[in-house]
């Protein structure tokens, strides 16, 4: 049976980061993770510039300054009109976004975070209840678990916050993703991100530091091809009905190959409460957004960073930062939700359309079609 007040289950991004802050803290956290796996590529690649400032005060700066990341400075984006328009980000306040190989980020921010010496175990969580203050987890090398505090950083599965809230669902978005390959090494591509709208929802592309390039497009469930995963001539005939991604995987000197798309859930989501007077989610496990945000990383280091501030006062006796943490985030869902509406309605071209029309005519409060119980 494992011991410890305070635990950290998950070992992405918020499990990683929620280790490093704990520990700026003072706090040595029992830490329940697998790492990262080297060789499974990962979407969502874009760091915005707020995070700059938050991995400075986590001490996690140089994670970023490896030649494995570059610059992201420039976009392309076909939103609200069928001509490409061009946007320089490197001019910034907080400095320029990056784009990031992404396993290599999270391999290294997983190397800072044992060097804290936390006590880890590489196993996942089943199970968790709580009883009598305690929560009891259940491993999946079949061990258990009991901790006085949980920072819950699970990913979209909130493992433990599940238990305690309610996740709610402002959309079904789905992404179809693959990488491809360079075929021609005599082209220099353009180190650029595009964005581009069809009737049935978005499409995003990017030159990935490795010289690869992602592509991933955005719809829902209903509105999805059938045979999308499994039939490569149906994959290949819905990125051909592009006007700008095609032209830029054959202009780059890419091809699709043989590859098939990897679908993943990508709707915006989130738990409430998110915090109680002994746990709190992070990450993923408290709120995902719509990845139009760009904002998935940088939330999740934010929230690393004020909710493992707020799990050790409340260790100390007092949980006014728990109640002040679930507060932020819910705000946080709010905002999103209203700037989603504004950005998603720049599109009129295909305003009746129904992947438009349930963004553009949500509830502001909820994120779902107003016309939805």
């Amino acid at each position: 049976m494992r011991r410890a007040d305070i635990a950290v289950i998950g070992g992405g991004i918020a499990g990683a980061a929620s280790c490093v802050a704990l520990s700026q803290r003072g706090v040595r956290p029992f830490w329940v993770a697998t790492p990262p796996a080297p060789d499974r590529p990962r979407i969502g690649e874009t760091l915005s510039p707020a995070a700059n400032t938050i991995l400075v005060d986590l001490g996690l700066a140089e994670l970023i300054t490896r030649p494995i990341h570059r610059p992201a400075n420039t976009s392309f984006s076909a939103w609200g009109s069928a001509q490409l328009r061009e946007r320089n980000a490197i001019v910034h306040l907080e400095g320029p976004g990056m784009v990031l190989d992404r396993t290599g980020f999270e391999t290294d921010l997983f190397s800072a975070a044992l060097e804290t010496r936390p006590r880890h175990i590489a196993t996942g969580v089943q199970t968790a209840r709580l009883e009598k203050d305690k929560w009891h987890l259940g491993f999946t090398d079949g061990e258990e678990g009991v901790f006085r505090f949980v920072l819950d950083c699970t990913g979209r599965a909130s493992t433990l916050a599940i238990t305690q809230g309610v996740r709610k669902r402002a959309d079904q978005l789905v992404a179809a993703h693959c990488f491809l390959q360079q075929t021609d090494p005599d082209i220099t591509p353009t180190p650029a991100t595009l964005i581009e709208t069809v009737a049935d929802g978005w499409w995003y592309a990017a030159l990935l530091p490795g010289e690869d390039m992602v592509i991933s497009y955005f719809s829902d469930p209903d509105l999805l091809p059938a045979g999308i995963s499994r039939d490569h001539g149906v994959w290949s005939a819905l990125v051909g009905q592009t006007q700008h991604i095609s032209r830029w995987i054959d202009s780059a000197g890419f091809s699709l190959g043989d590859q098939l798309p990897i679908l993943a859930s990508a709707g915006t989501t989130w738990m409430t409460p998110v915090s109680g007077a002994n746990w709190a989610a992070i990450g993923d496990a408290a709120a995902a957004f719509d990845p139009l945000s760009s904002h998935g990383m940088t939330t999740a280091l934010w929230m690393a960073r004020q909710a493992g501030d707020a799990i050790c006062q409340a260790h100390k006796g007092s949980t006014d930062a728990l109640v002040a943490y679930d507060a932020a985030v819910q705000k946080g869902v709010r905002e999103f939700l209203v700037q989603r509406q504004k950005i998603y309605r720049q599109e009129t071209r295909f305003a009746d359309a129904p992947f438009w029309h349930r963004r553009q005519h949500s509830d502001p409060a909820t994120g779902k079609p107003a016309c939805s119980d």
